[in-house]
Formats: structure tokens, C-alpha cells, sequence
């Protein structure tokens, strides 16, 4: 479904950019209305959501508990959080100041995880994981100016509001929302989305903001890095 289906279908739930709570708090009601809509309702299933390192230890040692279930579908959130983290923190824009380290670091966070663990525990039993991701970062380089009013969002990747100046060539442009399957949160809305290794300022702070996010990892825009998502099956031998 598209976001603006999904705005239709679940009115209760969906959450405009302006409005407060996240965006991500009804995945288990997402995933169990597909599963019914796929007519595999019946499923004995389980959401398993780890957003810090307890969570993954729980996960760790209940994984055995899991394999009653017929579908179980785990959310691990720490490279998003990696990735937040890095802008905010001196520390890791240095351990992390590239592609290549940034992927060593997260190698390294993986091999000693409670999540490399629990796989460890059911590496003999025969069940299929599929591994994927919802979307994938770029590191930023390129400012792009954008004027907008009160109500335009912050993302440094993607923006959308009722009156925005911006110049073409720089962004992926949308006047009608609708053409492309987005909601309209107010009247008149558009959204642009920063392509390759752009990032989106307003001339408030101009420099001092383009000096805090410049080589940040951010994800939002249409890159191939976050837009191609990899997918990978394992079964055990």
C-alpha cells in the first residue's frame, strides 16, 4: 500500500509529519491486517520489537519460545539508531567518518551482539530467515537551499509544505501528492525529495547548518543507497 492508502485505510493510526507521536508505533497492526488480507490470518504469529540492548538480551533468551510460531517477525532498530547517533555525537562522526568505517562498525556491533547470539542458538533448526531492511542511508555532502513557511517539515532529506521555493534541478519534485501515492496533510501541499548526495537547509543558519550535517549519514531522499532495499534468504544445511 501506499502511504496515502494507508492514510485512508487506517485514519486512527496514520501520522502527518505536523502531528505528534511516531510513525512507527502500529507496525504489529500493519503487519497482522496483511497477513489477513493475504488470507494467512490464521497464522500463529509474533512481533518482536528491540530498541535497546535488554530487549536484545531478552530477545536472546527466548528465541527457543519463538520457534512454536509459525511466523516471527523481530525489528531490530540499532543501525537507525547508529546512524542518528553519528550526527549527534563528535566521537562516532570520527570512528564512523566514512562509508567503509561506518560498515566496520557495524560489522563489529553485529559479531557481538545479542542478536548474532540468537541466531547462533537456532543456527541447527530448520527454519527460514529472511533478512531486510526498510530503507538505507547516504552520506551527505551537497546543500540545497529551500524557503518555506511555519509549517514545512525539518527532514534534512525530504520536505513538504504549502509554499515551497526551491531550485528544480536539485530535488525530485511532487505539486500533486496524489500523483505519486503521498497524503496531502494540508491544502495546496507539495513534497521534494533530495537526490544523490543533497541535503535540504533553510537560509536561517545557513552555514552553521550545513556545517553540523555536512557528511552526516541521512536517509529520507531518492539515492539509490536508500532506495534499493536488499533482501536475503537463509535456510539452515
Amino acid at each position: 500500500m501506499m502511504p496515502a492508502d494507508i492514510e485512508k485505510k487506517f485514519s486512527n493510526h496514520w501520522k502527518n509529519d505536523d502531528e505528534e507521536g511516531g510513525k512507527n508505533l502500529n507496525e504489529e497492526l500493519f503487519l497482522r491486517e496483511q497477513l489477513k488480507a493475504m488470507g494467512k490470518g490464521d497464522l500463529k504469529v509474533s512481533y518482536t520489537k528491540v530498541v535497546n540492548n535488554q530487549a536484545g538480551l531478552d530477545l536472546t533468551n527466548n528465541i527457543h519460545n519463538l520457534l512454536n510460531n509459525d511466523l516471527n517477525v523481530i525489528v531490530y532498530n540499532f543501525v537507525d539508531m547508529l546512524s542518528h547517533a553519528r550526527t549527534e555525537m563528535e566521537v562516532l562522526k570520527e570512528l564512523a567518518g566514512d562509508e567503509m568505517s561506518y560498515r566496520s562498525i557495524t560489522s563489529s556491533w553485529f559479531e557481538h551482539s545479542p542478536l548474532h547470539q540468537a541466531l547462533k542458538k537456532i543456527a541447527d533448526k530448520q527454519i527460514r530467515i529472511v533478512l531486510a531492511t526498510d530503507h538505507g542511508s547516504v552520506r551527505v555532502k551537497t546543500p540545497y537551499k529551500v524557503v518555506g513557511d511555519k509549517q514545512t517539515t525539518t527532514n534534512l532529506r525530504y520536505k513538504h509544505g504549502r509554499n515551497l521555493n526551491y531550485e528544480p534541478k536539485e530535488v525530485l519534485a511532487f505539486r500533486d501528492p496524489k500523483e505519486v501515492g503521498l497524503p496531502v496533510p494540508t491544502m495546496n501541499s507539495s513534497y521534494i525529495f533530495a537526490k544523490e548526495d543533497g541535503f535540504l537547509c533553510y537560509p536561517n543558519n545557513y552555514n552553521y547548518y550545513v556545517n553540523y550535517y555536512r557528511n552526516t549519514f541521512q536517509h529520507g531522499g531518492v539515492s539509490l543507497e536508500e532506495m534499493i532495499v536488499p533482501v536475503i534468504k537463509m535456510q539452515s544445511k
